[in-house]
């Protein structure tokens, strides 16, 4: 069945019901066998999706509990039909779980309306409590004081300033980049991953940005050289593709001094249908300590779609104008 989520579509979305243990298929199916490229690498290629319900950080209804149990899997499943039937607001990211417990389900944007459920993926239910593995708590580090610091500072900017020109806008909503590795599920949280001796190419369907890494032996970019999605080299550890990313530009992220990050990826196919991915960032200027999330892809029959983000750009035309519409009535 085609996934129903696409920018040009209105397909009817709908929530998956159905339990996708993967690290349970991994060990139960005896008879799988990893498949190899030509070279003798494993084979990641093909259409990855990241639909999880599972949230970033562990819900304080989990507590220290990092497995869902029997009945709390029947109980998301039953929750999640009548969320669905209830044909309300998209859930994004975590929202189904919060929605789930808390019987209330929570616009996106309630400001302007909320896309619907019809833009969503079906979402997949899987036995983590928490991406965030490390800290054991399930929950980021604590932030700086200069993230904070920051932080506040960039919500009164654009209270102050909201739209005195593009530049007061998020990347994301100027079309320039919605990060990378983008980690969001549910929505565009597509890749498809392509393999030759030498490279890795993982597409991401948020932007249609393509990441290619080499994995042989090459030193990374000069450190005065610095990019949106920073600079990645690869290598193969046993059957386990390890993906390290420097050289950020302070400009990709709202965090201060973006550029010292480095992120490590490791991408471990664990079964026919299933990619495990783990991700390591080490963010000095946002955390007082690195942090480890677990995903688990599932594979996918689609392809992905093109994601057609400015389409004449005309959502920044119409903001920036509506704020010159602001100022002139405050003037009057």
């Amino acid at each position: 069945m085609n996934r129903s989520h696409t920018i040009y579509s209105s397909l009817a979305g709908c929530l998956c019901l159905a339990l996708m243990s993967a690290q349970a298929m991994a060990q139960t199916d005896s008879n799988w066998q990893l498949s190899r490229t030509i070279d003798g690498h494993p084979d990641l290629q093909g259409v990855w999706e990241n639909n999880t319900i599972t949230p970033v950080e562990r819900p304080d209804v989990f507590g220290a509990k990092e497995f869902l149990t029997d009945e709390d899997v029947e109980f998301l499943k039953r929750r999640i039909i009548e969320i669905n039937e209830e044909g309300s607001d998209a859930l994004f990211g975590e929202g189904v779980l919060e929605a789930a417990f808390s019987g209330e389900i929570k616009s996106y944007d309630p400001s302007t309306g909320n896309y619907d459920s019809q833009w969503m993926a079906e979402r997949t239910i899987h036995r983590r409590t928490s991406q965030i593995i490390d800290p054991p708590n399930g929950k980021y580090p604590a932030r700086t004081e200069q993230a904070i610091t920051a932080s506040r500072e960039l919500a009164e900017h654009r209270l102050e300033h909201p739209a005195d020109s593009w530049l007061d806008r998020p990347l994301g909503e100027r079309c320039v980049s919605f990060g990378a590795p983008r980690l969001g599920s549910g929505y565009n949280s597509y890749w498809q991953i392509v393999q030759s001796q030498n490279t890795v190419a993982i597409i991401q369907e948020m932007a249609h940005d393509v990441r290619i890494i080499p994995i042989v032996e090459k030193p990374h970019i000069d450190a005065d050289i610095k990019l949106w999605h920073g600079d990645s080299r690869g290598y193969w550890d046993g059957d386990t593709l390890v993906i390290e990313t420097s050289n950020y530009s302070d400009k990709s992220s709202t965090g201060p001094e973006t550029s010292r990050k480095v992120n490590v990826e490791r991408l471990t196919r664990i079964s026919e249908s299933a990619l495990q991915y783990q991700f390591t960032s080490n963010d000095p200027g946002s955390y007082t300590a690195a942090y480890t999330r677990e995903i688990i892809f599932d594979s996918s029959p689609d392809d992905i779609y093109e994601y057609a983000c400015h389409e004449g750009n005309y959502g920044m035309m119409n903001i920036l104008s509506g704020h010159r519409a602001e100022e002139r009535m405050a003037a009057n």
